[in-house]
C-alpha cells in the first residue's frame, strides 16, 4: 500500500464502536482509498456508550465525511441522527453514517453485504425458495430483510427463547418483511432444514477460538438438501465448522468475509459518491491482514 500523507486538507471517515480494535474495516477502507489516491483516511475511534452524543456532535465540528457504526452503538445512535433510511427503520439498527446539508443521516448497508453474494453468485428466481435462519440478534434483522428484498416465499427464523423470538417477531409490526416470517424455537430445525434453500448462521457459535463448535449437530446438518446454500456470517475461521459439514452434505458454501467487504463497500459508495470503487483491493487487503493470502 502506498504511504498515505496526512496533511490539514486530509478529509475524516472512520468506524465507532466500544471496543474497536478488532476492526477490519480500516484495513479493507484505507487501502481502497490508496488505490484511489485520494485525500482520505479512515480511522477507528473507541467511543463509550456515554460519550456517543457528545462525540457525534464532535465529529459534525470537525467536519468528518462519513463514519461506520458497530457495537454497541448501532441502535443507540438512532435519536441522534436528522435522518435514518427506511431499511435502517426496517432493521432498527444504523451501520453507515453519512453528512448531507450539514445533517447525519443514518442507513444500514448489511442487507446489501448479506444479499449481494448470493445475487452475484446465483442468478435464480428466490420466490420459491425457503430460507432457514438461525439466530434472532441483531444480525438475524439484516438477513430477513435481505431475504425480503429478494423474494424469499418463506422466512424462518429460529432461536432459544420463545419470548425473544415472539419479540422478534412482534418488532416487524405490518412492514412487508413479516408477511413471510415465522419464528421456532430450535427443536423445529429437524423439520425446517430438509426444506431449507438457504440455511444461515446468525449465531457467534463457531467463532474463533471456540473453532470447534457450530450451532448444528451432525444430526441435523445431515437433513440439508444437496444445492442447498449455508451461509456463516462468520468469517474467521475460515471455513467454520458449520460450513465444513454443510459443504460434506454437498451444500454450496458462503462465509462472512464477502459480507464484511460488500457492507464496507455500499458505505464507501455513499461517502465518496462514486460507483466504480476497487473491490478486489479490499477484498485483498482482508485476506492478507487474516492471513488468508
Amino acid at each position: 500500500m502506498a504511504n498515505i500523507l496526512i496533511t490539514g486538507k486530509t478529509q475524516l471517515l472512520g468506524v465507532i464502536g466500544h471496543p474497536v480494535e478488532h476492526s477490519l474495516s480500516p484495513v479493507m477502507h484505507n487501502a481502497a482509498i490508496a488505490q484511489l489516491g485520494l485525500d482520505y483516511i479512515y480511522l477507528p475511534f473507541p467511543i463509550e456508550p456515554e460519550n456517543l452524543e457528545i462525540a457525534i456532535a464532535g465529529f459534525a465540528a470537525i467536519d468528518v465525511v462519513g463514519f461506520s457504526v458497530t457495537i454497541p452503538h448501532k441502535q443507540a445512535i438512532l435519536p441522534l441522527l436528522s435522518e435514518i433510511t427506511p431499511i435502517a427503520q426496517a432493521i432498527g439498527a444504523v451501520n453507515t453514517v453519512s453528512r448531507k446539508n450539514h445533517q447525519w443521516v443514518g442507513t444500514n448497508t448489511d442487507i446489501e453485504g448479506f444479499i449481494t453474494p448470493l445475487q452475484t453468485t446465483y442468478h435464480q428466481d428466490w420466490s420459491q425458495q425457503v430460507a432457514v435462519i438461525l439466530g434472532n440478534g441483531g444480525a438475524a434483522r439484516a438477513v430477513v430483510a435481505g431475504c425480503h428484498q429478494l423474494g424469499f416465499a418463506k422466512i424462518h427464523v429460529v432461536g432459544r427463547n420463545m419470548q425473544k423470538l415472539q419479540e422478534f417477531r412482534n418488532s416487524w409490526g405490518n412492514s412487508p418483511p413479516a408477511k413471510n416470517l415465522q419464528v421456532h424455537t430450535w427443536d423445529a430445525l429437524i423439520k425446517l432444514i430438509p426444506q431449507a434453500n438457504l440455511l444461515v448462521n446468525t449465531t457467534p457459535i463457531g467463532m474463533h477460538p471456540k473453532v470447534n463448535e457450530s450451532p448444528l449437530s451432525a444430526e441435523e446438518i445431515k437433513k440439508l438438501p444437496p444445492g442447498a446454500i449455508a451461509y456463516d456470517l462468520i468469517y474467521i475461521p475460515k471455513p467454520t465448522q458449520f460450513l465444513q459439514q454443510a459443504q460434506q452434505q454437498g451444500a454450496i458454501a458462503i462465509d462472512g468475509l464477502e459480507m464484511l467487504v460488500q457492507q464496507g463497500l455500499a458505505a464507501l459508495k455513499i461517502w465518496l459518491q462514486q460507483e466504480t470503487l476497487p473491490v478486489d483491493v479490499m477484498r485483498q487487503a482482508l485476506r492478507n491482514h487474516l492471513g488468508l493470502g
